[in-house]
């Protein structure tokens, strides 16, 4: 089967041309296997960057702008224009005619980048299906997407899985992004139940908090990690900030008295004149959130700079510990033989490596995957995979409805769609 996905949940404008095959069925013993044709991906970084986070509408301008061109690269067609107009039954893209599935994300993200991606996969698919009887449209949720990215290999090549299910399964698996951080029990590819989530904000969010803090770029999460890698090795545990949660027996998350940590601890570093120059520092903490003037960062090119990369080490230290730690702990319960972890926080290679190094060291019979950064990061490949699943298990495919976790939802963009 050949797959057309669409990933437009936030600031990545992504298309995917997936080919896939085989069953859940292990005993079957085909696997699943997938080849990828295409996987383009037109960032908006530089875009944002300025603003310090993603502003919805210049999202959703910038989707609306990139979708026709990946799309007309995808399909070898040039000058592919959105809306799609009758260029589509004249055009001479043998391509179009090996679709069988439109898979996209409906959710959850921003609503308004998610109704152009959705808009745009209707009317292809109106369009397509007047030559094509046979092909199907598919809502896919974003996070099931990066449940399934370990699926995916790091080159064009088929990504096998020969019915070894039982090698993999049960499992734990770990979403860490910008927007979530869940805990999953995994009791086979299509069965699984959250274990925990995080209370308040995810640690993907409060990474690009710490880092407007310390005056570091958006997006924050790899600014902070290659901060802390500057870290002098003779001073590993310099700072030590508090681990959330980390000792309770549940398995929820909570990061946000972390980030408040990191505030007061630069503000009494502020105070101190024996180790830096006075700043001017304005903060208000209002629930869960802090709003910080660019005035009250202290930047890694000011005598704090040795400082900057101590408090980021620490901060990475202790949002990882809590991270490994419960998921870990949820493997050893429930008596896992993988453990799984996906999302753009995921593609941290500090976060990557200590966990191999806890896996191996306290569940050396338990295996670990995490996909490479390109299919950690939000990509329409793997949103490709999940459609495929949901084909695989037969839920409904109708142009105004799909069913996800045995619930029939629209086909609507779904900001606040959980897993």
């Amino acid at each position: 089967m050949r797959i057309l996905a669409i990933e437009t949940s936030c600031d990545e404008t992504a298309v995917a041309l997936v080919e896939a095959k085989g069953g859940l069925d292990p005993s079957a013993g085909s696997g699943l296997r997938f080849k990828i044709l295409k996987n383009l991906v037109a960032s908006q970084i530089k875009i944002h960057r300025p603003y310090g986070g993603v502003v919805p509408n210049l999202a959703k301008r910038e989707h609306l702008k990139n979708l026709p061109i990946l799309m007309g690269e995808i399909l070898k067609i040039s000058n592919f224009q959105f809306p799609i107009s009758k260029q589509i039954p004249n055009s001479k893209s043998k391509i179009l005619n090996t679709i069988d599935l439109i898979a996209v994300t409906i959710g959850p993200g921003l609503e308004p980048c998610l109704w152009t991606g959705i808009n745009f996969a209707k009317e292809l698919y109106s369009k397509l299906r007047t030559h094509n009887s046979k092909l199907k449209l598919v809502g896919v949720s974003h996070l099931e997407g990066h449940l399934y990215s370990f699926l995916l290999s790091q080159k064009s090549q088929w990504s096998i899985v020969n019915g070894q299910w039982s090698k993999i399964f049960p499992a734990i698996s770990l979403l860490v992004s910008g927007g979530h951080t869940i805990l999953l029990l995994m009791k086979d590819l299509v069965h699984y139940k959250k274990l925990g989530e995080t209370r308040d904000d995810a640690v993907g969010e409060c990474f690009d908090k710490v880092a407007r803090l310390l005056g570091l770029p958006y997006p924050g999460g790899p600014e902070i990690e290659k901060l802390a890698l500057r870290q002098a090795q003779d001073r590993p545990n310099v700072i030590h900030f508090p681990r959330p949660m980390m000792n309770q027996k549940n398995y929820d998350f909570s990061f946000s008295g972390l980030k408040t940590a990191v505030l007061y601890y630069l503000r009494d570093l502020r105070n101190n004149s024996n180790q830096v120059e006075p700043q001017r520092v304005e903060a208000e903490i209002r629930g869960y959130q802090c709003r910080i003037t660019r005035k009250n960062f202290i930047s890694v090119n000011q005598r704090i700079s040795a400082a900057a990369a101590d408090i980021a080490a620490a901060f990475q230290a202790a949002a990882f510990d809590v991270l490994i730690n419960k998921t870990l702990r949820a493997a050893k319960e429930y008596k896992a033989k993988s453990i799984l972890i996906a999302g753009g926080v995921a593609s941290n290679k500090t976060l990557q490596k200590q966990f191999k190094s806890s896996v191996k060291s306290q569940l050396s019979n338990v295996n670990f995957f995490a996909p490479t950064k390109k299919f950690c990061t939000d990509n329409a490949a793997m949103i490709a995979v999940a459609g495929y699943i949901n084909y695989l298990q037969g839920k409904p495919r109708k142009l105004n409805s799909v069913e996800l976790r045995g619930k029939k939802h629209r086909l609507i963009a779904q900001g606040n769609l959980t897993i």
